[in-house]
């Protein structure tokens, strides 16, 4: 499971006859009393061909999970009577057990249900489909973190892990800008950004399961640093159209999708990367003018509104002619994917040093750590990539929960694909 708070898993086999009320209540009290009855829809079933093994196989991705079309009650309830008419009660669930615990109840959802839940009234309805929730989720520290990557141009999947199961993203709308696979993503708040090579971006909301276009940076580029905590996302570093390397940076704010300039970097850099930690924004590793590979990382300090120089940083991490440092954060640790030593390690603070507590998994295949995804996802780290063959391949996610003895990966999905993952955003909320 990947929630950072308390969480409850609520069965969606209640009775269609049910009225509002006691459906609510049905939910409230497997909520409240901590029943987590299994999903009948999205389990793994067996598969004949491989049971001599024991092995199993999951179902087809389940389409547009996030938040179905619902018809607009105008403040009323809608069930279908026997002569398939809708009968309308004008009742509010959220008055059956009041609204402090109605709100308690709906945050421990698990976010799958969410579009269940929007059509028991319209009070649900707008609190799912304005975003209300998931600032009330954010402000209570409650997240679940779903995967998000591409493994072909125009086409994302999603993983829930909390489910074990696979989803369908819609297709982004064609762009000559995306043709190719080479940009750039990153998930903030309840939205994923993917970056074209102009000034090109699309959004894709889990409010409304659907892409469109969203305003460029005031300082279009690609092969940036990034990272995104809570509503607010940061950028820095990178190359312009024209090859220029960049030392701006910017900050998106996902509740009104809008950019703001940030006080440049002390070094321009491209193909660097970027984290948040103790609530500081850091930009690690990179190339700057003639290919020269820095070592230095920066740290901004948003109360100050200031870069610092942190020399040595990301030395012996990687190499020019490699992907930029695979790095992640969990629970203010960072940590990083040594993909020409097949490591893992541990940045130490105090020291200013890297710690190697292990290996990564065994088949994370990659070239010069390109293909390969290394993230951090609620309070563990995950690495997704797979082998590769001239028919073919496989994209497997494997995590491992940071503690004091060395890493176990543990094999949490797995699937064919006939390429490497290109992109690849963990979305928290």
């Amino acid at each position: 499971m990947m929630l950072e708070g308390k969480s409850y898993l609520v069965s969606r086999s209640v009775p269609s006859s049910c009225e509002p009320e006691a459906e609510w209540e049905y939910l409230a009290h497997a909520v409240l009393s901590g029943k987590r009855p299994a999903p009948e829809d999205d389990v793994e079933v067996e598969d004949p061909d491989e049971t001599g093994s024991g092995g199993k196989r999951s179902k087809p991705p389940s389409p547009q999970p996030h938040t179905p079309d619902i018809c607009e009650g105008h403040g009323s309830n809608r069930h279908a009577t026997g002569s398939g008419e809708q009968r309308i009660t004008g009742s509010n669930p959220m008055t059956s057990i009041g609204r402090d615990l109605t709100l308690n109840c709906l945050l421990r959802l698990s976010r799958s249900d969410y579009g269940s839940v929007a059509s028991l009234s319209r009070d649900f309805r707008s609190m799912v489909r304005s975003g209300e929730i998931y600032r009330l989720r954010r402000q209570n520290g409650v997240a679940e973190h779903w995967v998000y990557f591409s493994c072909n141009v125009l086409e994302w999947d999603a993983y829930d892990p909390y489910r074990e199961r696979w989803i369908q993203v819609p297709k982004m709308p064609p762009d000559e800008c995306f043709k190719c696979s080479d940009k750039e993503s990153l998930a903030v708040g309840t939205e994923l950004l993917v970056f074209g090579m102009a000034r090109i971006v699309f959004r894709y909301s889990i409010l409304t399961n659907s892409w469109s276009r969203a305003d460029p940076m005031n300082s279009p580029r690609c092969l940036f640093g990034s990272t995104s905590v809570g509503g607010k996302a940061f950028v820095a570093g990178g190359t312009d159209c024209v090859g220029n390397i960049l030392s701006s940076a910017e900050m998106y704010d996902s509740e009104t999708h809008t950019w703001t300039p940030l006080p440049s970097m002390n070094t321009a850099r491209k193909m660097c990367s970027g984290v948040f930690m103790d609530g500081k924004f850091y930009v690690i590793g990179g190339v700057a003018n003639s290919n020269r590979v820095l070592t230095c990382g920066e740290e901004y300090d948003l109360k100050r509104g200031s870069w610092r120089t942190i020399e040595n940083m990301s030395g012996g991490l990687n190499g020019v002619t490699g992907a930029p440092p695979l790095i992640a954060v969990v629970s203010n640790d960072l940590y990083a994917a040594d993909y020409g030593e097949k490591d893992l390690k541990k940045y130490d603070k105090k020291n200013n040093r890297w710690i190697t507590l292990g290996k990564l998994p065994e088949r994370s295949v990659s070239m010069n750590g390109w293909g390969l995804a290394f993230r951090a996802c609620g309070d563990r780290l995950i690495v997704i990539g797979g082998p590769r063959t001239y028919t073919g391949g496989t994209i497997e996610l494997n995590s491992w929960i940071p503690d004091e003895r060395p890493p176990v990966w543990n094999l949490i999905a797995r699937r064919p694909s006939g390429n490497f993952v290109y992109n690849c955003a963990v979305m928290g909320c």
